[in-house]
């Protein structure tokens, strides 16, 4: 798909899980909404969540069924430890996975945590024509993603193509 001319601002909601950070100190979520708007977009919902599978799965489900959102991103929840829970609450949301940019997050991570970056299970996928993107819970990784990988891809403007681009022809069938 080729590239458009003119920016296309997308509607993105932000959903962060921790069972300790709150509103006021949750520094990642901050980002990536500080980050989308800087870049054009628009912020549709941000919400806080604790690691809960079913809850995280409530949330996000409503943004993917709700037309005028067009992608999720979630910071948290990807790692090992028994509280992470973000793949197994999302997955099974997905129509399609999206494996490179999983797999592109860790490679472009390796420069700045080296081997650390395999204890990410960050990955994306879509739902009903909406973009889902889980990301790290540490504000470096959320701008890792934004600025190596998100920031080109959600802009309509990206040669020689980008995920925007494909908005139009996602509930193609």
């Amino acid at each position: 798909m080729s590239a458009q001319t003119d920016f296309i601002p997308l509607q993105l909601a932000v959903l962060t899980v921790s069972d300790t950070r709150t509103r006021a100190n949750d520094s990642s979520g901050d980002y990536l909404e500080q980050a989308l708007q800087a870049s054009g977009h628009r912020l549709a919902a941000r919400e806080l969540v604790r690691d809960d599978i079913y809850r995280m799965r409530a949330i996000v489900a409503g943004w993917i069924a709700d037309p005028d959102i067009d992608g999720v991103l979630v910071t948290g929840g990807t790692g090992f430890t028994g509280r992470d829970s973000t793949p197994e609450a999302l997955r099974p949301l997905l129509d399609k996975e999206m494996p490179g940019f999983g797999e592109m997050f860790r490679a472009v991570s390796i420069a700045e945590i080296g081997t650390a970056s395999l204890q990410s299970r960050a990955f994306a996928g879509l739902a009903n024509g909406t973009f889902v993107f889980a990301l790290p819970g540490s504000t470096s990784a959320c701008r890792t993603a934004w600025e190596r990988i998100l920031q080109a891809q959600l802009d309509a403007r990206t040669r020689p193509c980008n995920l925007a681009g494909l908005k139009p022809r996602l509930h193609e069938h």
